[in-house]
């Protein structure tokens, strides 16, 4: 009987464990999980769940009658902690080793931490379901919550403190919120949701340290300035979950490199969500390849590496994994989704509405090609571009398609 290990249980781990199934394959599988929880929908824990209108039931990723169908080893709490490709052997940190016939690696990410951040109370990461349980009984009403990093996570963050009535101040240390993932026009646009809704914004500031004894109290920028804190979050960025793997000969950048198929190399090995790197075929001609940490990519990579590891066994055809990214943030009353691969290097157009006022859309492109599209509460321009970034679309193609479907109706007949 072949053995499947899963590496991670994440999104894109159970979404393997259910296209296995869904497949036909009856063999044995384990799910390795480094928290001690069954799989939960992260996007909530920013949102609802730290606003404590969702519990944990709510965020479970699916009912317990539902994972148990599965069939599953479950082996949680414990992380992985080496691998060995030739002799198809994994190792945990508690010194158990288990043997595979496949292994689908979904570890996600990690959260970065600041140089010499201290460990006081108060001060939280947010990326886990007991990040956001500990976070969310500190936010209380009149808190004075620091944010540092303008980044999705940050942002969101901010937004739900706010709303449970703390006194909320970001901190960016580059010159607009989501530069790095968006420009600067488009990252300002955001932030200034967050100015409307009495969020301090406060972007090109260092920090020099987080103060406090047993408990914070205050962070100290780079230019003197002192900001008072009962609550620190630090959101800047996940790096992907590979530390396990360095001596694993699989192939590390930024996370596990893979080929189109999803496959990292050795013949029965594939990766799926945050920590994957792959050529996706659709933005070539832009980017060489790419990671990417968004939700709908995970749930559709996880399917796609199982389908092909199961080809792998039974020596049948693979496909190759492309997809145009997908992703959305709520931040106040304002919907923001993105279609593509925004960049702080592409030409930025606006294409409906205007960003002051809060309704607007705007499409990216990269040498001469349409490469992104995203809105502010605007789900009906956004939603069907897909179709215009998965065929390759020129700029200017793409500025006339958006003329003609934002040009009001004409005017109707004389009587």
């Amino acid at each position: 009987m072949q053995n499947i290990v899963i590496v991670g249980a994440s999104l894109a781990g159970t979404r393997a464990a259910e296209t296995l199934r869904s497949s036909g394959f009856t063999g044995a599988i384990t799910m390795v999980g480094a928290e001690a929880h069954m799989p939960y929908d992260r996007p909530p824990l920013s949102k609802n769940y730290l606003a404590g209108d969702w519990d944990e039931e709510r965020v479970a990723l699916r009912k317990p009658e539902a994972l148990e169908e599965l069939n599953l080893t479950w082996k949680l709490g414990v992380a992985a902690s080496g691998l060995d490709t030739a002799a198809k052997t994994l190792t945990l940190a508690n010194g158990e080793t288990l043997t595979y016939d496949g292994l689908i690696i979904a570890t996600g990410g990690d959260v970065r931490r600041l140089p010499n951040q201290p460990d006081i109370a108060g001060i939280h990461t947010l990326r886990t379901l007991a990040d956001a349980t500990a976070l969310r009984d500190e936010i209380t009403e009149g808190a004075r919550v620091v944010v540092i990093g303008a980044g999705f996570i940050g942002l969101e963050a901010a937004a739900t403190a706010k709303k449970r009535g703390a006194d909320v101040t970001v901190l960016e240390g580059l010159e607009a919120p989501l530069i790095r993932a968006m420009g600067a026009e488009t990252g300002a646009a955001i932030g200034a949701v967050h100015e409307r809704n009495g969020v301090v914004v406060r972007c090109d500031v260092q920090v020099a340290s987080i103060d406090g004894d047993s408990r914070v109290k205050s962070v100290t920028l780079s230019n003197g300035d002192v900001i008072p804190a009962d609550v620190v979050i630090v959101g800047i960025g996940v790096s992907p979950a590979t530390t396990w793997l360095e001596k694993s000969g699989l192939t590390l950048r930024d996370g596990v490199v893979c080929n189109a198929n999803l496959c990292a190399g050795p013949e029965t090995v594939f990766v799926a969500g945050d920590v994957l790197r792959w050529p996706n075929a659709l933005f070539a001609d832009v980017e060489a390849d790419m990671r990417v940490e968004h939700w709908t990519n995970a749930a559709e990579q996880g399917a796609h590496a199982a389908t092909n590891l199961l080809a792998a066994l039974n020596s049948t055809e693979q496909t190759p994994y492309s997809a145009v990214p997908f992703f959305w943030s709520d931040q106040f009353d304002a919907r923001i989704q993105c279609l593509g691969r925004p960049s702080a290097n592409a030409v930025v157009d606006v294409v409906a509405g205007n960003p002051a006022d809060g309704k607007w859309c705007a499409m990216y492109s990269v040498k001469n090609r349409l490469t992104a599209v995203l809105g502010v509460s605007q789900p009906k321009l956004v939603m069907p571009s897909r179709a215009l970034l998965s065929t390759h679309t020129s700029r200017e193609d793409a500025l006339a398609h958006f003329v003609r479907v934002t040009a009001p109706p004409p005017p109707p007949p004389a009587a």
